[in-house]
């Protein structure tokens, strides 16, 4: 490619320009003010007060500097950087000739007008589940976009679900609900560990929160669980990015059993462990490699690694502790769990056309102070992300598979190692309609023998028979922000006992499939 130069360029567009004065407005949501001009080593700052902003908020993010060679990258980074603190309606950059230091010199104007700090939403959903379950959702939520002047983030949010089961034996005594209050509070900076160097991609992420959860499931249970954390984000380049969660405190407390629930444990002493009130403290650690190689490719590879309990398990051994080691009177968790996932994308026709594969693993192992991984931590298979032939939770472990599961005790349809491998392939419809045609295979396994729960312990022998497998077909309405999808699976292989022979053992066509719809990709 040659590049040729207009022949009615102007001259004043020919000559470099270097950087003179470099002025930022701040200017309030209300309009009006008084200015305050604060001197700093990037820029000129005029806040109109009364107004929260940290003093080197703004110049943090300005890229301009007097004497060095005006460009239009430093315009766009600059415009950048304001905009991600997400505390402005408007940012608007002019440069300015300077008439008294030179025709060669260009000021920088930028001007901010602060957006109203408060945002308040309200969500509303229902729900229809597989076991006859259906229900309305609310969630309404406040936050307040720079409550201490640099940007902050200071969330409530208070969620809420009601369900009943409908069909036989239906009673409104046994309707469920869940309710759950989250308080967030984030700053657009590492407060620690300093080491962290500033990323010139993305605002590194603070985040401290709190979150109460009340869940009763009357057939079954009532369990409230409660959780504090702080956690870092942050990216080194355009491609990688890092989330830290040096702690996590979780506390599950199971308030309520029905005999029912209580039979189900009996039967099964492992899963009974995984549900008992129990301290879960956290250290994780994720990262995530995302990048489109040229036109036609695209990589994304995700890795996750948490620990539970270990530093706790350390101190009361440091200390003689023996035996069962408790926190505030209640044992506490220990384990370590780590999954990782690979989708790569390929063009394999002009337009939209792509081939996506995934491979996901995932394995946790429960030691020392715990004998089981709690439930909440366990993997499990199926549904709309997963193996779409199969509803959620209804595979697994290995070739187990429970009598009763009909009946909703779905409890035990979990396991410590993962395996999941999916193809799908992508193609335009018509408009934003889209479709895919998909193949997906996948199971959980234990990692410890059950007698309870005969083979659903991992093994070379039987990896691929204790694969589920299946097909499918979907739609999809893809408009950029928004992708609503459809995805009919079909069952080709089942990893337990249908009573059919053969690797096709489905008990019929028609009970083969599964239908999900769902919001987004799934991978």
């Amino acid at each position: 490619m040659k590049m040729v130069l207009a022949s009615n360029t102007p001259g004043f567009a020919l000559k470099p320009y270097r950087t003179g004065k470099v002025t930022v407005i701040a200017n309030r949501h209300w309009g009006g003010g008084e200015p305050d001009t604060i001197a700093t080593p990037r820029a000129t700052l005029i806040q109109m007060r009364p107004s929260r902003l940290r003093r080197n908020l703004i110049p943090e993010c300005v890229t301009f500097r007097p004497g060095r060679v005006f460009s239009v990258r430093d315009m766009n980074r600059t415009q950048t950087y304001l905009s991600r603190l997400g505390i402005f309606s408007a940012i608007d950059i002019s440069a300015i000739p300077d008439t008294t230091g030179g025709n060669d010199v260009l000021n920088v104007l930028v001007n901010c007008t602060f957006d109203s700090p408060l945002e308040v939403s309200f969500e509303v959903n229902a729900s229809s589940k597989s076991n006859s379950y259906l229900g309305p959702g609310l969630s309404f939520g406040v936050t307040n976009r720079n409550i201490f002047g640099g940007g902050e983030q200071l969330g409530v949010n208070v969620t809420g679900s009601y369900e009943w089961q409908t069909g036989k034996g239906s009673s409104s005594v046994f309707n469920s609900y869940e309710v759950g209050l989250t308080a967030s509070l984030a700053f657009p900076r590492l407060l620690a560990p300093k080491f962290i160097p500033r990323s010139r991609f993305q605002l590194p992420w603070t985040r401290f929160q709190l979150n109460a959860d009340l869940l009763n499931r009357p057939h079954f249970f009532k369990m409230a669980q409660f959780n504090a954390s702080v956690s870092y984000d942050w990216r080194v380049s355009r491609h990688v990015s890092n989330s830290f969660t040096p702690f996590k405190l979780t506390y599950t407390n199971l308030m309520h059993t029905t005999e029912a629930f209580d039979s189900i444990m009996n039967a099964n002493p492992a899963v009974a462990q995984s549900f008992m009130s129990q301290f879960i403290p956290q250290m994780i650690y994720s990262y995530v490699f995302d990048r489109a190689i040229g036109r036609d490719n695209t990589l994304n590879w995700q890795f996750t690694i948490q620990e539970a309990g270990n530093i706790f398990w350390g101190i009361y051994r440091l200390c003689g502790k023996r035996g069962e080691k408790e926190l505030f009177g209640t044992p506490f968790s220990q384990f370590v769990k780590g999954s990782t996932q690979l989708v790569y994308g390929r063009r394999i026709a002009p337009g939209e056309h792509w081939l996506m594969t995934r491979v996901a693993v995932g394995a946790a192992h429960a030691y020392g102070n715990s004998s089981q991984v709690p439930y909440a931590e366990q993997f499990y298979a199926g549904g709309a992300n997963s193996v779409r032939a199969f509803t959620v939770r209804s595979i697994g472990p290995g070739s187990y598979h429970d009598p009763n599961s009909g009946n909703g005790t779905y409890f035990d349809q979990t396991g410590t190692f993962k395996f999941e491998a999916n193809v799908e392939y992508r193609f335009p419809i018509v408009g934003p309609l889209h479709g895919a045609v998909f193949v997906d295979a996948g199971n959980v396994w234990l990692l410890k023998e059950d007698p309870q729960r005969p083979g659903g312990t991992l093994k070379a022998s039987t990896f691929l028979k204790d694969l589920a497998l299946g097909t499918g077909l979907g739609l999809r309405f893809d408009i950029g922000m928004l992708v609503l999808r459809g995805d009919l699976g079909i069952g080709i292989h089942a990893p337990y006992d249908t009573g059919r022979s053969g690797y096709y053992n489905m008990k019929s066509f028609g009970r083969s499939l599964a239908f999900h719809l769902a919001i987004g990709y799934p991978f």
